[in-house]
């Protein structure tokens, strides 16, 4: 999913993609890849599937690589332009 991390004040630090990948043991974790390559690990996706924890860690490593709180995490689902019949949705997460 495309997203941006955003500062308090508003200002966009950060464009890019929160991404699943896999390890060698076939655990999977969710990260924050940015446009200009930086990856940002987080958590561990429980086998529920779950993300709560994997959340959590990589919010704590957002945190660690800009030094600040009170962050936002804006996704964003691009609709298809050659589809008009669909539609966007944008969710707003706030770190605390």
């Amino acid at each position: 999913m495309r997203c941006a991390i955003l500062s308090r004040a508003g200002q966009v630090l950060a464009r890019g993609y929160l991404i699943i990948h896999g390890d060698e043991t076939g655990d999977s974790y969710l990260a924050f890849r940015s446009d200009r390559g930086r990856i940002i690990q987080g958590g561990k996706i429980s086998p529920s599937g779950d993300l709560t924890e994997a959340s959590k860690v990589l919010f704590r490593q957002l945190f660690e690589a800009w030094g600040m709180t009170d962050l936002t995490l804006t996704v964003s689902e691009k609709a298809q332009r050659k589809l008009p019949h669909t539609q966007s949705s944008e969710i707003d997460i706030e770190l605390i």
